[in-house]
């Protein structure tokens, strides 16, 4: 199963390098965990680094997007849109 790691860590606007420090290891073992196939801890340690759940880690943009739609309501006012809790 391929992961979205590289992405996101973008998608966040952090760097390899701002990432790595952040997870407190070096850009080098980063890139090998971003390449190879992290273990559960590493990926849960990624997915709270990065504030997302971790099948967020393994989805495609388009489901992330459909998922936060489902949790998201708009004001019909403003526009301004509010994430529903459970």
């Amino acid at each position: 199963m391929e992961h979205r790691i590289k992405e996101l860590i973008k998608e966040k606007g952090y760097t390899q390098q701002e990432f790595a420090d952040l997870l407190g290891m070096s850009r080098v073992g980063l890139a090998q965990i971003v390449n190879g196939k992290p273990s559960y801890p590493t990926l849960e340690k990624i997915a709270t680094a990065l504030d997302v759940p971790m099948w967020q880690l393994f989805a495609s943009p388009e489901d992330v997007k459909g998922e936060e739609d489902k949790n998201t309501l708009t004001c019909p006012k403003c526009g301004t849109k509010f994430k529903m809790e459970e």
